[in-house]
This record gives structure tokens, C-alpha cells and sequence, in this order.
């Protein structure tokens, strides 16, 4: 098994796909063993894969990548090769999908048990996990855009599963159309590139821009194009709107959504294009500013939350955002290994959240939650520390890749936006601390909801015990020691690059700045929140009462969205069904029909079938013709 194989990963997975759509129901516990078995091959594949990429990997040149590809289509002098492309970058994403895929599989064993449907949960899980992995192997756009779409099917059926619920069908719904929204603009930009380039292939278009083949107006524009879809699948502003209500589907499933599938989708295409983004004047400041955009929106609307799920969605809309600003920055390694790092935590805190929801008997807001740590002390502390990590806090791993972020930020832009990127963690500290002890901590809110609480069983807990250590130790492979004892050519910085690799090297000053801006955030939300925590809440609310309104209401975009579709779309659509209906349909289509019956009917006098009538016509017309004539002539 080597890097040549590597469609193997989602060739098991897409096949366990289908004998579970086709047999699951017929099969023992739906087939969820299956499932399991799935991608736990991906998963141990991916390092037979790893081990052979590496195994050729140049040292010297510090870059090396894989293709294996095959004839599809051949038109003229035009040939469409479809194949896989392994490099770096591919086996970060390899490693993070598998890796939280497998956890997640695991949990919903547990989760998900006794559920209508089971089979078909773990059947659309495998085709989730296996279009994720045919999307960052695919070494041409058009792959790309068909694993895309097949990524965004999957999560409208996975958000929609409890469809029997109007607010599931309503979510998905909402999901899937709003980054259609974002795919049409990353078809446009494909067909845009493809035309320009005369190519698929992503590193002919990646070296064709770098060459300045292309003109800086039209790549810009294309570039543009491209990134209005990685946007919407990454739930940028102002497109971040469905993430949030995607919490309808099961728990497992935001977490796979969260940490290794769709909005992680996005991210890996901007960093897959990073050339040609730096290749078009402009590209990257548009990048950095929608990322620093949606980073402070989302942290600020996390504050008013009370839905455990929706805290955490927030949250993850704002970590996307980050790691667009650190590739807005022109770092691939810091935006990979932020995306790294986040996916085990972000899994962690989701599935940590599921174990909430089922050891509560599916309770999910905070005000009926409160002192869960110690009924549920494996969830507990497994919580307690992927929060901490999500809050930058050192030695966890994401303090290490947020240090990376905060490097690359005031690098390439420079304090300001170096600022406003550590105001947005700081938020994310305060409203994490927030959430955990109005979970975990303090006096239960609801004694009923409280007594029948109980940690959740081996199967759910064991992927909380094992992502919690990698949200501990993942940080590590920056160093230059620890990503060579593994087999690398050193830390992130030294694998994943543009131009050169970059030995990490900690800079004492802002590593300080991030330590100290994680500690008060951490503070701060102990400060508000400990103790009789809705007191002091509540008066900060009570204070400020619009502007707790606004984040309450989530500075009320929805409702702006549904004020102009109402008074916008619909006002259109009913001027469109009107011309449909009445000039199309009555006067075009149906106009001409009773034109032509009412004709026929006039007309059918002249046609009796009697020769006395016929005879007579002739000699009126003999007559008449007559008659004019003579009148000519006069």
C-alpha cells in the first residue's frame, strides 16, 4: 500500500456507503459495525500512506508530491485526466478526517443507539467521510467541485435526519441553499480559470498563474469567484447564518461537521489555491478582512447563547474565520495547523456535548443545566480541558498554532489586524469559560434534570479520553525535534510551505501577549460567571440592553435575510409568475390553441359535404368575380 493507493481511503468507505443504504436495515445493529470498520481502514491506511510519501520525500529540495491519475474524457485535442494528488497538505487533512471520523463513528455507536434510521445514519457517515477524502486528494478542479457537491448532499440529509422535526427540514434546507449560493460563484470561477487556462489541473492553473499567464484583473475576478464558495462552505460572513441552526442534526454529526468535513472545506481550498490567491493583487487583504469579519461577529454572538450547540457553532465560526486570517496572511502552515489543532478540539467539545445531551435525557440549554462535573466526571474534565485549549491557554495545543497565527498576522498586516485577531480569542475565552460553568460548575439549575444525570457509557467516553489527549499533544508537532522524531522533515512550518520552509522559533514577546490575552479572557469569564453567576450577568445585560438585544438576536441578520426575500425574492417571483401565467401560459401558449379552435370552428361551415352548397359557392364566386371585373373595366 503506498501514496499511489491512496484513493483506497475513500474507495472503502464510499463502498460501505452503499450495503448499508441498500442492506443496513436487514443487517445486525444496522450494520454500525461496519461503519466502524470503514474507517478504521482509512484511518490505518492513511499511514501506510504517510510512511510512503515520506518515504520519498526530498529532504533537500524540502518538497515532494504523488499523483496517479487516469483518461476520463477526450475531445479534439482537449483530454480530462482524473486522479489524486498527494503533498503535505494532503496528509494533514488525511490525518485530521480519519482521525476525527474514527471518533466520531465510534461515539454514535452509543449516541445514536436506538434511533429510527440507524442504518442510514452510518450509511450517509461513510459517504460524508469518503467525499471529504476524494475532495483534498483530487488533483483537478472538476473533482473538486463534484466531491464538493457531494460533501454539501451529505449534510443536508445528515442536518435533516430528524426530518420529522419542521426546525431539521428547516435547517437543512437553510444549509443547503446558502452555500449553493457560494457554489455557483466557485463554478464561475472554475469555468473562468479552465477557459482562461485551458486546464483542470490544479498545479498547471497554480503555475500558469505564478508565470503571470493570466492577466491580474481576470485572476483576481476568478480567485474571487472561487473563494465566494469557499466562504460559504466555511461559513463565512455574511454566509454564516446556516451553521449555527445546523445544530438540528444528531450531535455526531456537528461534530464531524465542525472539526473534519464541511466547513473545513473551504479553508483547505484557499490554502490549496494560496499561490494564485498571492499571484492576484489584492486577493489576500480580501481574505484576511472576511476572516477578521466574521471571527469578532461570531465571538461577540456566542456571548448571548444559552443552547450548549449553538455556543460551540459560533465558536467554530469564528476559529474559521482565524483560519482564514492566517492564510490572508500567506501562511499555509499556520492556517493547517490551526485547522489541525481545532478539528480534536472542536470534536472534543461537540461529542463532550452529545455526552451532555444523552446523560441529561437530551437536555441541551444552559439554564437547566449546572454542577454535571461531578455526575459526569469523564465528560467533565475531558470538557474542562478541551475549553482551556480552545482558549489558548499553554501547554495545549492551541496556543501553539494560535502563536503561529499571531506570528504570520503581524508579519504580513501588522498590528491591526494583529489586534483585532487577539480580540477575538480573548472573546472566545470568556464565553468558553462561560459555557463550561454553567455546565459543569457551580449549583444545578434544574434538580430534576440534575438527579437523573450519569456519565454516558465506554463507547462515548473513550473517544472523549483519546481526542482529549491529542487537544493536549497535537500543539507539539510544531517543534522542529518532534515532527523529525515522527519522520517529518520537522515541525508544520518545515512540511507544509509556499516558497520555504520556516524552522519554528517562538517569539517571547507575542507568545507573552497571547498568554496574557488567554489568562484575563479565562479571568474575566471566571469573574462573571463564577458563583452567583446570573446576577452579575444579568446586571451586564440589564446595562446594556440594546446591545444584548442585538447579540441576542444575533444582530438580526436572519431577519434581515427574511425581510428581503419576503420583500424582495418573493415580490420578484410573484412579477415572474404573473408574466409566466398570463403572458406565457394564457396569451402564448393557451392564446394560440383557442385561436387556432376558434378558427376551426368558423371554418367548418365552409366544408358541409353536400354538392348543392358547393355548387352554389362556385356560382357566387363565378358572380362575384364577375361583377369585379366589370367594375375594373368602368
Amino acid at each position: 500500500m503506498g501514496a499511489e493507493q491512496a484513493w483506497l481511503l475513500a474507495a472503502i468507505p464510499a463502498g460501505v456507503f452503499f450495503v448499508l443504504a441498500l442492506f443496513g436495515r436487514y443487517l445486525p445493529r444496522g450494520g454500525d459495525y461496519l461503519g466502524v470498520a470503514a474507517i478504521g481502514a482509512s484511518f490505518v491506511l492513511f499511514f501506510f500512506v504517510a510512511a510512503d510519501f515520506l518515504s520519498f520525500y526530498d529532504f533537500e529540495a524540502h518538497k515532494t508530491f504523488i499523483t496517479e491519475s487516469i483518461s476520463w474524457s477526450e475531445i479534439g485535442n482537449f483530454k480530462l485526466r482524473q486522479g489524486i494528488h498527494v503533498d503535505a497538505i494532503t496528509i494533514v487533512m488525511f490525518a485530521v478526517i480519519t482521525t476525527v471520523s474514527l471518533m466520531v463513528n465510534i461515539f454514535s455507536v452509543g449516541y445514536m443507539k436506538g434511533e429510527p434510521r440507524y442504518y442510514w445514519f452510518f450509511a450517509v457517515l461513510q459517504l460524508f467521510v469518503a467525499s471529504m477524502l476524494l475532495l483534498v486528494m483530487a488533483d483537478n478542479l472538476l473533482l473538486v467541485y463534484i466531491s464538493w457537491e457531494l460533501v454539501g448532499v451529505c449534510s443536508f440529509l445528515l442536518i435533516g435526519f430528524y426530518w420529522e422535526k419542521r426546525s431539521a427540514t428547516e435547517a437543512a434546507k437553510k444549509a443547503f441553499i446558502t452555500t449553493r449560493i457560494g457554489d455557483v460563484g466557485l463554478l464561475i470561477g472554475i469555468i473562468l480559470l479552465w477557459k482562461e487556462t485551458g486546464t483542470f489541473d490544479i498545479q498547471q492553473i497554480i503555475h500558469a498563474a505564478e508565470a503571470g499567464e493570466i492577466g491580474q484583473t481576470y485572476l483576481f475576478v476568478s480567485i474571487m469567484f472561487v473563494f465566494l464558495g469557499c466562504m460559504g462552505k466555511s461559513a463565512q460572513f455574511p454566509f454564516h447564518v446556516w451553521l449555527p441552526d445546523a445544530m438540528e442534526g444528531p450531535t455526531p454529526v456537528s461534530a464531524l461537521i465542525h472539526a473534519a468535513t464541511m466547513v473545513v472545506a473551504g479553508v483547505y481550498l484557499t490554502a490549496r489555491l494560496l499561490p494564485i490567491f498571492e499571484a492576484a493583487d489584492g486577493a489576500l487583504l480580501v481574505v484576511t478582512i472576511v476572516g477578521l469579519t466574521t471571527a469578532l461577529l461570531a465571538s461577540l454572538i456566542a456571548f448571548a447563547q444559552t443552547d450548549i450547540k449553538r455556543v460551540l457553532a459560533y465558536s467554530t465560526v469564528g476559529k474559521l474565520g482565524l483560519m482564514f486570517v492566517a492564510l490572508g496572511a500567506g501562511s499555509p502552515a499556520a492556517g493547517l495547523f490551526l485547522l489541525m489543532t481545532h478539528a480534536f478540539v472542536k470534536a472534543l467539545l461537540f461529542l463532550g456535548s452529545g455526552s451532555v445531551i444523552l446523560g441529561t435525557h437530551h437536555n441541551q440549554e444552559m439554564d437547566k443545566l449546572g454542577g454535571l462535573w461531578k455526575k459526569m466526571p469523564i465528560t467533565g474534565t475531558t470538557f474542562f480541558v478541551a475549553t482551556l485549549a480552545l482558549a489558548g491557554l499553554p501547554p495545549l495545543a492551541m496556543f501553539w498554532s494560535e502563536d503561529e497565527l499571531f506570528a504570520s498576522v503581524n508579519h504580513e498586516w501588522g498590528l491591526w489586524a494583529l489586534v483585532l485577531a487577539m480580540l477575538a480569542v480573548f472573546a472566545t475565552a470568556i464565553f468558553m469559560v462561560r459555557l463550561f460553568i454553567r455546565t459543569f460548575a457551580g449549583e444545578p439549575r434544574d434538580r430534576q434534570v440534575h438527579e437523573h444525570a450519569r456519565e454516558t457509557p465506554l463507547v462515548m467516553t473513550g473517544p472523549l479520553v483519546f481526542l482529549c489527549v491529542l487537544a493536549v499533544v497535537s500543539g507539539l508537532f510544531v517543534f522542529n525535534g518532534v515532527g523529525s522524531a515522527l519522520g517529518f522533515p520537522g515541525g508544520i512550518g518545515e512540511f507544509v510551505f509556499l516558497e520555504e520552509p520556516e524552522r519554528y522559533a517562538i517569539d517571547w514577546t507575542l507568545a507573552g501577549i497571547s498568554l496574557a490575552v488567554a489568562v484575563a479572557g479565562v479571568l474575566i469569564g471566571a469573574y462573571v460567571y463564577w458563583g452567583n453567576s446570573l446576577v452579575r450577568s444579568t446586571r451586564l445585560a440589564e446595562a446594556m440592553p440594546r446591545l444584548y438585544a442585538a447579540l441576542r438576536n444575533k444582530f438580526y441578520i436572519d431577519e434581515m435575510y427574511q425581510y428581503v426575500i419576503d420583500r424582495g425574492v418573493l415580490g420578484v417571483s410573484y412579477v415572474v409568475s404573473w408574466f409566466d401565467r398570463y403572458v406565457v401560459n394564457d396569451t402564448g401558449v393557451d392564446g394560440s390553441a383557442q385561436v387556432t379552435g376558434y378558427s376551426g370552428s368558423i371554418l367548418k361551415y365552409l366544408q358541409t359535404g353536400r354538392v348543392p352548397n358547393y355548387a352554389m359557392a362556385i356560382t357566387l364566386g363565378v358572380v362575384g368575380l364577375t361583377v369585379a371585373g366589370l367594375l375594373v373595366r368602368a
